[in-house]
Order: C-alpha cells, then structure tokens, then sequence
C-alpha cells in the first residue's frame, strides 16, 4: 500500500478467501483491505492517538438518507450525547483531492447540518469548519482535537 503522510501503526491483518483484511479496531471486526481503507484505519487511528478522538464515538460508514438515496459517509464523529460534530471523507492515496470530493462530503451533511467537515487522500488532509455568521465553510489550517472541537461547539 502507498505510503501515507500519517504515522504507521500496527494494523492486525489476515488473508481471507485469498483476499488481504485488516482489523478495524472502531467497528470491531475484519474488512477488507482497499487502498481507501488503508486510509480509513490510518486517518481514524491518528485522530483517536493524536487528536483525543474517542473510538466509542466515531461511526464508521454510518449509513444516511438523502433525497431518497441511502448514502454511506466514510465517518462520522459524535459528542458525548451523540450529536454528529463532524464527518469524514476519506479517499485513496491515488486519488486527488478535488471539488467533487468536498461536495460530496457537503451532500452527507444535508441530513446532519455538522460543524465540521474533514476530507483526506491520507497525503493531504483538509477540515472546514462552518461560520455561522458568514453562512460559509471555512478552511483550517490544521485538524482540531476532539476536545477543541467540543469547546467550539458551546
């Protein structure tokens, strides 16, 4: 797999039906391995290590409707009473990070109306938070801790 600009961790993996799975310690079960996976368990396992994202609280492709269509967001954070704070769109290192990407994170967010949306190729890594004022998405210079994000919301 492509090397990230994330810190490596000890992925637990096993080959299924020839195929290669890792364990993915937030929905607790074998998946297998896509390059956007290997971004996945990289991109959470640095938000949870580094960022204080607790693991009981991020949803991995957490099921949504919109517009009649059901729709799978890569993540979604919670609060501590389960309110969505922010969701995660996550793609594989070969692919780059365009326009199409961000408006499709902001098509997740229709049902949720989240704070913050992040998206990542595992070698670029982008959050926005909205300014409610402005009515506009604005760009962070870095991803906030889980604990900066809880301050913000209040």
């Amino acid at each position: 797999m492509h090397k990230l600009n994330l810190p490596e961790f000890p992925l637990r993996m096993i080959k299924q039906s020839g195929k290669i799975c890792v364990f993915d310690i937030f929905r607790k079960q074998f998946v297998l391995l896509t390059p956007e996976e290997w971004v996945r368990q990289h991109f959470l396992w640095w938000l949870k290590e580094y960022k204080g994202y607790p693991p009981s609280l991020i949803a991995v492709e957490a099921s949504l409707k919109y517009n009649r269509m059901l729709l799978r967001a890569d993540a979604i954070i919670y609060d501590k009473t389960t309110k969505p704070l922010m969701i995660i769109e996550c793609k594989s290192a070969e692919q780059k990070i365009t326009q199409d990407v961000f408006d499709q994170v902001a098509r997740y967010n229709f049902p949720y109306g989240v704070s913050y949306l992040a998206v990542t190729n595992g070698l670029d890594h982008y959050c926005c938070k909205m300014d409610k004022d402005a009515n506009e998405w604005v760009f962070l210079r870095e991803i906030p801790d889980y604990m900066q994000m809880l301050d913000e919301k209040q």
